[in-house]
């Protein structure tokens, strides 16, 4: 049987900023991600691609460029969970979640008015977590497919399709 490890958050802060106002929730960084310190690191994770081609950009392998197509159009990153057990990065293992706070990253950037999760498992955990705070905001979360590869159910223009959201009317052009 695989071991488990225990994941922490504590490395990768959010990828946030006084000009976001939505914020994209995972449920917790990959193996690959925390290694690289940053998110949807690994190489085949389409969460990148799929986001160039909403916003119409080339879609570029910096981590710089990738923060800045982000924090660009807007688009706040984090987890839902600070630290966990988990067996590699199947989120179908977690177990023993303590969460991120993310009531207080909503208060610290009040722009945000829109909450998605890249994922089921992100937004069950989502939904665990805001029934202590009933925050409306989270309340009013939407569930986006996962850009995970071992989500091959979902085509890559699907994914473009579900994520168009992301994109708001301003942004448009």
């Amino acid at each position: 049987m695989p071991d488990f490890r225990h994941a922490t958050h504590n490395t990768v802060p959010p990828l946030v900023d006084t000009q976001s106002h939505t914020l994209v929730l995972g449920s917790m960084l990959s193996v690959k991600s925390a290694e690289a310190k940053f998110y949807y690191a690994h190489p085949q994770n389409r969460f990148w691609r799929v986001l160039s081609s909403v916003f119409g950009v080339p879609f570029s392998q910096t981590v710089n460029d990738k923060k800045f197509l982000a924090k660009y159009y807007g688009i706040a990153l984090w987890d839902v969970i600070e630290s966990c057990d988990i067996i590699g990065s199947s989120d179908s293992s977690i177990k023993n979640v303590k969460y991120n706070d993310i009531v207080k990253l909503l208060f610290d950037y009040p722009r945000i008015t829109r909450v998605f999760t890249t994922g089921k498992k992100a937004a069950e955990l989502l939904k665990k977590y805001n029934a202590d705070y009933n925050n409306r905001i989270i309340s009013n979360a939407v569930a986006l497919p996962s850009p995970s590869p071992l989500n091959c159910a979902t085509k890559f223009d699907a994914l473009v399709e579900a994520y168009s959201v992301l994109k708001i009317k301003s942004d448009v052009d």
